[in-house]
């Protein structure tokens, strides 16, 4: 069984819903949460499709 290293994102302020992400080197993949969600569901990627989620985040306009 692999172990998740979790990290809360920096754009989370205290005591708001925040987005976790995590990695499990030993099956190289990663896994992102959702702080609020009472499931708790996890969304596994693969490093090559998280980048590109990242990747789109980042050109798309904020939105608030």
């Amino acid at each position: 069984m692999s172990t998740i290293s979790w990290q809360k994102s920096t754009h989370c302020g205290e005591g708001e819903s925040c987005v976790h992400v995590g990695a499990a080197p030993r099956t190289a993949t990663i896994h992102i949460t959702e702080s609020s969600d009472p499931t708790p569901s996890i969304l596994t990627a693969t490093p090559a499709a998280f980048d590109a989620l990242l990747s789109v985040l980042k050109k798309e306009p904020h939105r608030g």
